[in-house]
């Protein structure tokens, strides 16, 4: 699922209408470390299950 420019507009002004403008940034950091993590731990098991295939 890909956004395009005009939805992730409209994310980013319901963003700030809900949370703030000061709020917004460490908003956007805590999800893309969410996001990281998820993606670390995803790859560690996929890892492991390939492991243990051998």
């Amino acid at each position: 699922m890909n956004l395009g420019f005009g939805e992730a507009i409209v994310i980013l002004i319901v963003g700030l209408l809900i949370f703030g403008p000061s709020k917004l940034p460490s908003l956007g950091r805590a999800a893309g470390k969410t996001i990281h993590e998820f993606r670390r731990g995803m790859r560690e098991i996929m890892e492991d299950t390939d492991k243990g295939k051998q």
